[in-house]
């Protein structure tokens, strides 16, 4: 399933007030849906269509990182949250590939810190896989 901008998710929105709020304050918002999302070729893949990237960009560890630390392609915006949605099978099914992704994000995370555009991102936690 695609995420979308709005925080529509097979769950029937369930995060958009959260992402309505976040929106108020000048913020984008955007939900990385993983369900179903078994290998590296699939998270990249999911990462690219969510993240709107641009075509020429790799699907590989380092284009991603590039790329979140590079938003040029994107409207000016304050700041930008990515809501990390049903990422539990993603983690179980290849776990080396999702500590990766955590350190690319962590790593767009710390290179926005202190600067007038910000960047986070953050993990739904849920009790169902």
């Amino acid at each position: 399933m695609q995420a979308t901008e709005n925080g529509e998710t097979g769950e029937g929105g369930a995060f958009a007030p959260v992402l309505e709020a976040v929106r108020s304050t000048g913020w984008t918002s955007t939900v990385l849906d993983l369900d179903g999302v078994g290998d590296k070729a699939a998270f990249l893949g999911r990462c690219a269509d969510a993240l709107a990237l641009p075509g020429w960009t790799g699907r590989n560890w380092d284009a991603l990182a590039d790329s979140l630390k590079d938003l040029s392609w994107l409207p000016v915006a304050r700041g930008r949250l990515l809501l990390v949605a049903r990422w539990r099978g993603f983690a179980d099914a290849a776990p080396a590939d999702w500590r990766a992704a955590q350190d690319v994000f962590a790593s767009a995370e710390a290179h926005w810190r202190g600067r007038a555009e910000g960047f986070a991102v953050l993990l739904s936690v849920d009790t169902g896989r």
